[in-house]
């Protein structure tokens, strides 16, 4: 079964962040169970009612609890980067990560909640409804995975020195570069998965790459960072710098998941997207 989450202060935060997103979970699949309508956001993404009430548990979950730290939720209000920049912490909240995945009801849909510290995500929670299925991490101290009565620590897989490289790659929103990518590793093996479902699959060692071209924001990411990284992973942009928050423009450029960072500049991958 693995080992057990260690309790202390930090890690009763960490339960109480799991409640939270089992309620909003149940509040999605009420939804979920129901001919609900699909609504368009400004940007033309999809927007349903499950999404709406899962933000309002949430946040206002978080705002009682910890009332002296702000909350940035895909669904909540646009805070002007005048008064986000004085942000050393924040809550960064996407209440339903993978909507299309919810409309198609193939169940890949998940809620994510993370704690910002100095532009780096240091905690992060992803439950995802359909699996009753929990990743709980703390950057300094491990990731977790719950399913059930079972909980495992997760730690990244060790790349092989034969044998594919398993590439995790987005089952809704097609990669524009990832021919590319792939190209550059001939010897690999495709696993697709909905919404921050990658993310849990490079820490959990179901893959160990995760490639990203196309356009993601800061929620679609934060909680996905700290699970991999507290699960021994990494994540750089194409640069090789290590993937910052709270930007002044919240739309992610590119990225690269590994679970080894010695592997993305050994191999020859982040080196030759540079050229």
């Amino acid at each position: 079964m693995g080992e057990l989450i260690p309790k202390g202060n930090q890690m009763r935060d960490l339960d109480f962040l799991a409640d939270i997103v089992r309620e909003a979970g149940k509040a999605i699949l009420e939804v979920y169970d129901t001919e609900f309508e699909v609504e368009q956001k400004t940007d033309h993404s999809p927007l349903t009612v499950a999404d709406t009430r899962s933000h309002r548990i949430i946040a206002d979950s978080l705002r009682a609890r910890y009332p002296d730290i702000p909350v940035l939720s895909e669904e909540g209000k646009t805070v002007p980067f005048e008064l986000r920049r004085t942000w050393d912490r924040f809550w960064l909240v996407d209440p339903l990560d993978g909507t299309k995945e919810f409309i198609k009801r193939n169940g890949e849909f998940t809620v994510n909640i993370a704690l910002i510290e100095k532009n780096t995500p240091v905690w992060g929670v992803i439950f995802i409804p359909v699996q009753d299925r929990l990743f709980l991490a703390d950057v300094r101290q491990g990731c977790w995975e719950i399913s059930g009565a079972a909980k495992r620590r997760l730690t990244v897989a060790q790349l092989p020195g034969e044998g594919p490289v398993r590439i995790v790659t987005s089952r809704s929103h097609p990669s524009p570069g990832l021919e590319k990518i792939l190209s550059l590793i001939p010897d690999h093996q495709i696993v697709n998965r909905g919404s921050s479902l990658k993310f849990c699959a490079v820490a959990g060692g179901e893959a160990d790459f995760y490639p990203r071209f196309g356009p993601t924001w800061e929620w679609d990411t934060a909680a996905g960072q700290a699970i991999v990284t507290a699960a021994g992973g990494t994540m750089l942009d194409f640069t090789g710098k290590p993937f910052i928050y709270n930007k002044e423009d919240l739309l992610n450029g590119p990225f690269l998941v590994a679970s080894s960072e010695q592997w993305l500049t050994g191999s020859g991958v982040l080196q030759r997207l540079r050229s």
